[in-house]
């Protein structure tokens, strides 16, 4: 909005040509951050004093460790905070007409509402039941299917997108020289299941203060950078093409969005690292996750994501282990899934628990980060 509006005045109007700037893709992902985390700093102080004063407070589970039963009362659905936060950032500064950002927010703001429902069903049912999972379940493919089915069966789309749109990339290996395409309706479920999956293992993930959103951002951090790599030019020459990954030039507008993120994340992080003042929810992760997988979907990494968000991954498929197990052998592989509770009931300190995740999920970033020149 504020590019739109501001921008063309830097040459219509002689005074208001620094306005010029407002087309630096960095300038707007550092103004994009600097706004989340404005919002987030000003607004939380009011909305967790709200959330006390309605009772939105968090619903322990009986057989989680105990340590936690000293968290019950604390507020929560922090994440539409968070929401508001990468939203409106997002509309301000991005080009709202990049049909990737819209797609990115579209699913980030349905897969809150989705949250925002299973949140309010547990805080009304006073049980950690809330949505039933087919549910939720059907809500987030609905609304991701959506959102990819114009994105790889319309037609009004960028050209560059059209080209590449079916074609998967192979971590640390050159997209040009290894192309592997699929069937535009496989490659379709492939990109709706992983944004689902993404999602609610994110969600698996916030189970302690500050353990998901530190991945998040770091996660959000390193899209940040492939963004606009992947759509930005050097000397003449599309990086992209230098680096032989995929790339086009709209795809460095959802930098704006993943600097949103970090912003967002960072202003949160202020008042839900331990002991937390503010439980983000469901409402926040599930929509975080919807968000990463967007843009791992559309900056074409969706196999290297597995890596980048490894921590994520160890979460879900520690679940998928514990029920797999129980259901076949009558034996749980971990004291309690997912696996920080694990730690948990071994007797490390969660504070110990968290920054330990964070260091892993630092590493994987990095790791990610290496495969753009090594192929």
């Amino acid at each position: 909005m504020m590019y739109e509006l501001l921008y063309p005045l830097s040459h219509e109007i002689a005074w208001l040509s620094w306005l010029n700037v407002l087309r630096y893709t960095p300038f707007r992902a550092i103004m994009a951050t600097i706004t989340a985390m404005v919002i987030s700093f000003f607004v939380a102080p009011w909305f967790i004093q709200k959330l006390r004063g309605k009772q939105i407070s968090q619903i322990i589970r009986e057989e989680g460790p105990e340590s936690h039963l000293a968290k019950k009362g604390t507020p929560t659905m922090g994440g539409a905070l968070i929401l508001l936060s990468v939203l409106v950032p997002t509309v301000l500064w991005a080009d709202v007409h990049n049909v990737f950002v819209l797609a990115t927010a579209i699913v980030t703001a349905g897969y809150g509402a989705v949250g925002f429902i299973d949140d309010r069903m547990k805080i009304m049912g006073k049980n950690t039941r809330g949505l039933p999972g087919r549910y939720k379940l059907l809500g987030q493919f609905t609304i991701g299917g959506f959102a990819m089915a114009y994105l790889y069966l319309g037609q009004d789309l960028p050209k560059g997108w059209l080209l590449i749109r079916d074609r998967l990339a192979i971590p640390f290996l050159a997209f040009d020289k290894h192309p592997v395409t699929l069937p535009i309706g496989v490659y379709l479920a492939f990109a709706v299941l992983f944004v689902v999956v993404m999602s609610n293992a994110v969600n698996l993930t916030d189970g302690l203060d500050g353990l998901a959103i530190g991945p998040v951002m770091m996660s959000a951090g390193t899209y940040l950078i492939w963004a606009y790599v992947a759509g930005s030019v050097l000397f003449g020459r599309p990086l992209a093409q230098y680096l032989d990954i995929a790339g086009i030039p709209e795809m460095t507008e959802l930098s704006i969005f993943a600097a949103a993120t970090i912003g967002a994340g960072t202003g949160f992080l202020w008042y839900n690292t331990y002991p937390a003042q503010v439980f983000m929810g469901d409402v926040g992760s599930l929509a975080l996750g919807g968000g990463l997988g967007m843009l791992a979907v559309l900056t074409k990494t969706e196999l290297i994501s597995i890596v980048l968000g490894g921590v994520f991954t160890v979460e879900a498929a520690s679940v998928i282990t514990q029920v797999v197990s129980f259901k076949l052998f009558g034996k749980r592989v971990f004291l309690m899934a997912p696996i920080h509770h694990h730690y948990e009931k071994k007797g490390w300190p969660e504070p110990r628990i968290i920054v330990r995740f964070w260091i892993i999920s630092f590493l994987l970033a990095l790791v990610a980060l290496s495969s753009l020149k090594l192929r």
